[in-house]
């Protein structure tokens, strides 16, 4: 079937918009984190790895980190567990970190592993005990003073911050034509495992390997202002005034602030992006418009 003149026209703007994006990311490393829409409907799912493997073909090196959150509260509801939550974080005791590992480091990290490969991808599997790759330490929670109560230290089990990344595997896999998948579990010198947020793992992953770009995934068309208007440009001095004004608070609070560390410690672009348009990754990276928000 040939396209007629219209059609062939859109296809070439397409690709020669694209050029000088892949001429200047070619190399270079991109810390993407995956969750929200993009990891449940089918559609967005394809669409993604699609994305991951066309970037590693153009000679881009991605690396993905993933969530998991409602998969672990369906996993906990069938075993007859209620889930807590401390603040917006998923209390976590020995056996809530049994089920967090066996969906995150297996359930979730091998069908995305599978939806790369079947796009002709090579992908390889890996959660933060592999080869020490993620370095934890148990998280000192804290939940600030209120009117009738003091500053509370809470035990919230076994979740975690990063104290270290070894990038060192990471390294040797990229220069490869293997992408990491990344499933956020740390581990401590005992060997102890947490439970850590997927956010602050790709901005602490990005930091260490100095990337190009940190691209999250997200429910939303970017972060957006008080009109509900997305900001497609912001700089840090700018994200720090709408954190003080309350503009950004809730759950993009924390991606913003884990984007704010890793955008501090050199990574050059931060995106927070709309997962739940198809190809979203690839528009934000090879087009001029992009289809969220980029903070530099």
């Amino acid at each position: 079937m040939s396209l007629n003149r219209n059609e062939a026209q859109q296809i070439a703007h397409v690709l020669t918009e694209a050029l000088p994006y892949i001429q200047r990311f070619a190399g270079t490393t991109m810390v993407v984190k995956y969750g929200g829409n993009a990891m449940t409907d089918p559609e967005l799912k394809n669409s993604f790895a699609r994305d991951v493997v066309l970037m590693k073909v153009l000679g881009m090196h991605p690396i993905i980190v993933h969530g998991g959150g409602p998969q672990i509260a369906q996993m906990l509801t069938k075993l007859g567990k209620q889930s807590q939550f401390v603040d917006g974080l998923r209390v976590t005791d020995a056996e809530t970190m049994d089920v967090v590992e066996m969906v995150l480091g297996g359930l979730v990290n091998k069908d995305i592993v599978t939806l790369i490969n079947r796009q002709g991808g090579r992908a390889m599997g890996l959660s933060g005990k592999d080869g020490d790759l993620i370095m934890a330490r148990k998280r000192q929670h804290k939940r600030a003073a209120t009117a009738d109560q003091p500053e509370q230290l809470i035990d919230i089990g076994q979740v975690g911050d990063v104290e270290k990344i070894n990038t060192d595997i990471l390294s040797m896999i990229t220069r490869s034509d293997y992408i990491p998948v990344i499933a956020p579990i740390g581990v401590d010198a005992q060997g102890n495992a947490y439970n850590i947020n997927a956010d602050t793992v790709a901005a602490k992953l990005a930091a260490e390997l100095r990337c190009q770009k940190l691209i999250v995934l997200t429910n939303t068309p970017g972060i957006l202002d008080r009109q509900q208007q997305t900001l497609t440009a912001l700089t840090s001095t700018a994200i720090a005034a709408l954190i003080a004004d309350g503009t950004i608070a809730g759950g993009m609070l924390p991606k913003v602030q884990a984007a704010m560390d890793a955008l501090a410690a050199g990574v050059n672009s931060i995106h927070i992006i709309d997962g739940r348009i198809p190809h979203a990754v690839l528009l934000e990276v090879l087009t001029d418009s992009g289809v969220g928000t980029q903070i530099q």
